[in-house]
């Protein structure tokens, strides 16, 4: 079992197989997209599945596909279908924002991929578009509605955003009364490709959970699940459950057991470092898998205590200005 210098377990990898994507969702990215990566400075399906490899005879056992938007990048059926074949690994998940889904979820089934989670920060269309600049809403209901056909865990991301979505709180938390869905609740944060919208966090996850009591009164906390990043609760009688991710307030890094891989390799001990190792470098360099090992546990012994020293120790200075896109979810 990996350990970090802090006691915490870490078995969970966050893996950003690309930095593009299909929408261009004002909180992530600017309006006109980010500059992106060349082929040569992005991973190959094969390093990633040698670091992962690795990781998971090192001790990680879940991993989570992410982007950008994992299913824009050309051959990813073949990646997942390599990665599910891993000795160790117990859970592939995936993150999405189900524009290209939908007709790969027979075959992700298949693979055993059970947990799904869906980015959808509003149930209107206009304000859809409005958020995403993309008219894509129908696409990403029909991969709700065929992830549900599936009986796949799923779990719908809904970043809280001030005079953007507020409005859709109670719609979003009223599909759990007939649908067996986790409605999740994300903090905004800065990693919006420019450092200038953001001003900060006037929908905390106190408020947002306020905003949820006021109608529905009798809303009840349930069991947080190991590592969660969530706190969780459900309304009786109803299917699903709702979460609430304190993302900016970063009130779960005491439990944090998941680390971070860009498109690009770098690792991520934490979602508000800027880096601490570069893995592809490594592996390009000629590293093999004892010294690739060795360099990885020296990040792991080296990490920080939670998100606000991480931003503190960041050798960028200045406003955090990334895209999610380019972090990986």
């Amino acid at each position: 079992m990996l350990k970090d210098n802090h006691g915490r377990t870490v078995n969970y990898l966050r893996l950003a197989v690309t930095d593009r994507c299909n929408l261009r969702c004002f909180y992530c990215m600017p309006e006109e997209g980010l500059e992106w990566l060349s082929r040569k400075e992005l991973m190959t399906y094969e390093e990633m599945l040698h670091v992962c490899s690795l990781l998971v005879k090192m001790g990680i056992d879940k991993i989570r596909i992410t982007g950008g938007e994992p299913f824009v990048r050309k051959d990813i059926m073949q990646f997942l279908t390599a990665l599910s074949k891993l000795d160790g690994l117990k859970e592939i998940a995936i993150t999405t924002n189900g524009i290209l889904t939908a007709p790969h979820i027979p075959a992700l089934k298949k693979l055993g991929i059970r947990s799904v989670n869906l980015s959808l920060d509003t149930l209107d269309r206009d304000r859809f578009f409005t958020i995403t600049r993309r008219d894509e809403f129908p696409l990403v209901m029909e991969t709700l509605d065929q992830l549900l056909k599936y009986d796949m865990e799923v779990k719908l991301n809904a970043v809280v955003m001030d005079k953007k979505n507020i409005q859709d709180i109670i719609p979003l938390v009223e599909l759990t009364k007939k649908l067996p869905v986790s409605v999740r609740f994300i903090e905004e944060m800065p990693f919006n490709g420019e450092g200038s919208h953001y001003t900060g966090m006037p929908w905390d996850h106190i408020r947002i959970l306020n905003h949820i009591k006021e109608t529905f009164p009798g809303i009840q906390k349930i069991p947080d699940p190991p590592y969660s990043t969530s706190y969780n609760y459900h309304v009786p009688g109803y299917k699903g459950s709702v979460g609430i991710i304190a993302a900016y307030t970063r009130s779960f890094c005491g439990s944090c057991n998941r680390i971070r891989i860009t498109p690009i390799g770098t690792l991520k001990t934490c979602l508000y470092d800027d880096g601490v190792l570069n893995i592809k470098d490594l592996i390009r360099k000629g590293y093999d898998d004892k010294e690739l090992e060795s360099s990885l546990l020296n990040a792991f012994g080296h990490r920080t205590i939670d998100g606000w020293e991480a931003e503190k120790l960041r050798k960028a200075k200045g406003p955090v200005h990334e895209s999610m896109a380019t972090i990986g979810g």
